[in-house]
């Protein structure tokens, strides 16, 4: 079938096509009748002109293309006179297949705000920004898997349900078939030999862990699939639903990751601005301006380095400009992310070492025992876009911080195998895709860059 995009990429050679697509605005004057359409395939409209003589039965087609309704329409492609569209179709034919009635459509032709659309997020992929965000989404998701094709990665397919936490930090959704509201009923104790698998199981917070099962054998491994997080905040950066890319390599250390990392950061950019050049500029255009700049010079910019311990005294010495007070030990905040990028290096940077307090116990420990093997890579705008680290592959060490931090060893009994049986220095990271989508974007709140969100007290659709 034809599409709005093949057409307008086309020449305007004379040839009679039909084309089906929803009307985006109609517009009447005294001659002739203009339809705006568009199938989704690109940002751009086609124009469809109607002479005003068309006869009844057009005529009667056109009251109901309204905005909204699904058309068919046939004619002749022409060259159009008017600037910014190479051709338009001469139409000579219109069937509505879908009506659109203007009295109970909820979106016409003006501005609708996010929030609104929000509430609406079966019908917000017909508007300009939700369609041009769904392209993106789709054309990134795509650049994920070249890059990591294109180097020798292997797609692993990670499990959702899981009975390991990976973060340590219990903010997980359980997932259980017990009758809970018979249980309530009961006040007993809850008998978890009963559930489906045997004890307690949760949706996964991250792949990383399954994912280094087969780094252990493979090399070299990527995880992009949905995790979740409990987590109750209610803000414009956190859902509770959302798609992680996770890579893991072997024989790798802390330096290869970061190189890793930077690679990959300035790949995606590449593909954003190379590849979506039409929707990137809607929203250099109408939402942030100065977006394609701020991406060119990430992705031009050789990425700086720095400790955590150095990058903490730089925010010491200026924290009374920020709301929370910067101290080592500190789990740095937005703003101090932001500051570091943008107002000490003026670009993209990597801050390495953290304090192991505020890391996940996975993290290979420092010979100083007060600092891990992490990175945070920090770019202008939303501060932290990938967190990773370099793992900690000796047995001993990490029974020691699993101990430590309290959690249940029998748990982690087959993470702990891969330290007894052939370790090996290995190290990945995450990349969370609706951040990199709020980053490629320009759009603040990251429940408008996922098809449906899912955050505290939101399951709707």
């Amino acid at each position: 079938m034809t599409s709005v995009r093949e057409l307008i990429g086309s020449r305007a050679d004379g040839r009679r096509v039909v084309i089906k697509a929803w009307v985006r605005t109609k517009r009447e004057t005294k001659n002739a009748t203009f339809l705006e359409i568009n199938d989704g395939s690109c940002f751009s409209n086609l124009q469809c002109v109607f002479d005003g003589d068309a006869g009844a039965g057009i005529a009667t087609a056109m009251e109901k293309a309204t905005t909204g309704a699904s058309v068919a329409v046939g004619g002749t492609l022409v060259e159009s006179p008017a600037a910014g569209q190479p051709v338009e179709l001469k139409a000579d034919s219109l069937e509505v297949i879908g009506v659109a009635p203007v009295d109970s459509y909820p979106l016409q032709k003006k501005a609708h705000s996010l929030e609104f659309l929000r509430g609406i997020a079966h019908l917000r992929p017909r508007t300009n920004t939700f369609g041009a965000i769904a392209r993106m989404r789709n054309q990134m998701a795509f650049a994920v898997h070249s890059f990591f094709q294109e180097r020798g990665f292997n797609y692993v397919h990670t499990p959702i349900i899981t009975a390991s936490d990976c973060e340590g930090a219990g903010e997980m959704f359980q997932a259980t078939t017990l009758d809970l509201d018979a249980l309530a009923k009961n006040g007993g104790p809850v008998d978890y030999s009963k559930d489906f698998f045997g004890k307690k199981s949760y949706l996964s917070v991250s792949g990383q862990l399954n994912v280094e099962t087969y780094c252990m054998a493979l090399g070299k491994v990527y995880t992009f699939g949905p995790t979740f997080r409990a987590e109750n905040s209610n803000t414009t950066r956190h859902l509770a639903e959302f798609w992680m890319i996770e890579p893991e390599i072997a024989f790798a250390e802390l330096p290869d990751n970061m190189a890793l990392a930077e690679e990959f950061v300035k790949y995606l950019l590449s593909w954003a601005l190379d590849r979506c050049r039409e929707d990137i500029e809607f929203f250099d255009k109408r939402v942030q301006p100065g977006l394609i700049a701020m991406l060119e010079s990430v992705r031009s910019s050789r990425f700086a380095h720095m400790t955590y311990t150095d990058a903490v005294k730089e925010l010491v010495a200026h924290e009374e400009i920020f709301e929370f007070k910067p101290y080592w030990g500190c789990d740095l905040q937005t703003e101090h992310e932001r500051y570091l990028s943008e107002t000490i290096v003026k670009g993209p940077v990597i801050v390495t070492d953290y304090p192991k307090e505020i890391k996940a116990f996975y993290m290979r420990l420092n010979d100083d025992g007060k600092t891990v093997r992490a990175m945070d890579v920090l770019v202008p705008i939303i501060g932290e876009i990938i967190g990773g680290s370099e793992r900690e592959y000796r047995y001993d060490v990490l029974l020691a911080r699993i101990r430590e931090l309290g959690l249940d060893e029998k748990a982690y009994w087959w993470y702990l195998d891969l330290r007894r049986f052939g370790t090996a220095p290995h190290a990945g990271f995450g990349l969370g895709f609706e951040r990199l989508m709020r980053y490629v974007t320009g759009i603040e709140n990251i429940r408008d860059v996922i098809p449906f969100p899912r955050a505290v007290k939101q399951a709707e659709f």
